[in-house]
């Protein structure tokens, strides 16, 4: 008995793109984007979304934290001074989580290339996501909407596409 197989075929909607150090050397990493996933347009805006949601989580936590009397702590900084750099761990924490939504398990990592996470590196990040890679979701729809349209015509254009409802 011989065995059968089913050859697939290639995936053209898949986008990756590979990451480059400051050098311009390649790191050996890349990020991957299936572009016909429909929900990637939702997960891009859902990241808009908590990132905006965490800034603003993190200046209020800033706000009661400067408006409440200071302690000395237990070592070099006072207790308000901890709970700052503790509410911006949170903060890079959060961001990670929301960032690797969307770019995948690690993205934030791969994009980083082992340096530290502050303030300089998350705005780089969305730069990158802003002007190379988004431009990218953008088109999803599009494609989507005209493979649609291709396979089932172009609904909801003719009369006879419409329903009309009475009451």
């Amino acid at each position: 008995m011989t065995d059968n197989f089913i050859q697939l075929k290639k995936d053209d909607s898949i986008l990756r793109i590979g990451i480059k150090d400051e050098n311009g050397n390649p790191t050996g990493e890349h990020l991957e984007f299936d572009l016909e996933d429909i929900e990637l347009p939702l997960r891009y805006q859902e990241l808009v979304e908590k990132i905006k949601k965490n800034g603003v989580n993190l200046r209020n936590e800033l706000i009661i934290i400067e408006k409440r009397e200071d302690v000395k702590g237990k070592k070099l900084f006072s207790r308000n001074q901890e709970d700052k750099i503790k509410a911006v761990q949170n903060y890079y924490k959060n961001q990670i989580e929301a960032y690797n939504m969307l770019l995948g398990e690690n993205g934030v990592q791969k994009l980083l290339n082992g340096r530290p996470i502050h303030y300089t590196t998350l705005a780089e990040i969305d730069e990158i996501i802003e002007q190379q890679i988004a431009p990218y979701f953008e088109d999803t729809m599009s494609r989507i909407t005209n493979k649609v349209k291709e396979k089932y015509g172009n609904f909801g254009n003719k009369k006879e596409d419409t329903v009309e409802v009475v009451e």
